[in-house]
């Protein structure tokens, strides 16, 4: 029995080149996402400015399950790489702030942020997190507690 990719939604920002969206494509594809739309924000920079370079909807658990397991055992070296390639992507602005690729589930809406510099083990720890433990997020991956964690939950008690 062959296994049902997960379905994927990459709503990308203005600065992703076509040559950037083709890699991204193909790597949530490696990771066992296919992206079945891909969704680009309009083009202008106000006050409100996205914070994130690329957003990518899909059912979370199930992915992160899958990062984990036999079938992509090296998957969150994948996601490293997926994440560090869109951090590469503009040399020439090193003052601009960092943008990370964004992981949102459409069911939960809770979100992870996963930034460029990240450690190895943050991946290794992402691939066995039980989302179930949080209500809001978003998650970021706390290098002080070398935890992921919701700031928003942890004020909720």
């Amino acid at each position: 029995m062959t296994e049902t990719p997960l379905r994927a939604e990459l709503l990308l920002t203005h600065d992703v080149s076509a040559e950037l969206e083709r890699e991204l494509i193909a790597g949530f594809a490696e990771l066992g996402a296919s992206a079945l739309r891909v969704r680009r924000t309009i083009g202008h920079r106000g006050p409100a400015e996205l914070q994130w370079l690329v957003l990518a909807s899909l059912p979370l658990q199930a992915f992160l399950s899958g990062l984990g397991g036999e079938a992509v055992k090296d998957g969150y070296r994948a996601l490293k790489g997926l994440v560090g390639r869109l951090a590469g992507r503009d040399d020439a602005a090193p003052a601009q702030a960092p943008r990370p690729l964004v992981l949102h589930d459409e069911r939960t809406m809770l979100r992870i942020v996963l930034e460029a510099d990240l450690p190895q083990g943050a991946y290794e720890q992402l691939a066995a997190l039980d989302l179930s433990r949080f209500t809001v997020g978003p998650l970021h991956y706390d290098r002080a507690l070398g935890r992921w964690r919701s700031e928003l939950d942890e004020a909720a008690g």
